[in-house]
């Protein structure tokens, strides 16, 4: 059972409409591929944190959502655009990386986690 912060549901919710459907598939698809992913608000923003440290987190804009990876450039292999997170502006969940695609990130920052590495 994941570890929910009742204070990501209240962020989501005051996000614009559009925005709801991203964050809520987002939120998912992060605790699928992480067993032992916690969430917390880490600078005001959702973040999903294992072993004390940050994996992901995201954030909901006026006119775009964003998901960004620690240690980003070993995880998706690029470094994220400020205010666009690793994956640009999404604006609806079509935008967004498959599932599987997401996971597969969400468990190879947990692996680095796991082998002492961490952002700085």
């Amino acid at each position: 059972m994941p570890k929910c912060d009742p204070r990501v549901s209240e962020y989501a919710q005051k996000c614009a409409l559009f925005a709801r459907p991203i964050l809520k598939r987002l939120r998912k698809v992060i605790h699928d591929g992480g067993p032992g992913i916690e969430e917390a608000i880490k600078w005001g923003t959702p973040s999903f944190v294992y072993g004390g440290k940050i994996v992901c987190a995201f954030a909901g804009f006026k006119a775009h959502c964003a998901l960004w990876f620690w240690e980003g450039k070993a995880v998706v292999g690029t470094k994220p655009r400020l205010g666009m997170g690793h994956f640009g502006r999404i604006t609806s969940v079509k935008d967004l990386p498959s599932a599987a695609k997401i996971r597969s990130y969400v468990e190879k920052r947990m692996k680095l986690v796991d082998q002492g590495r961490s952002a700085r």
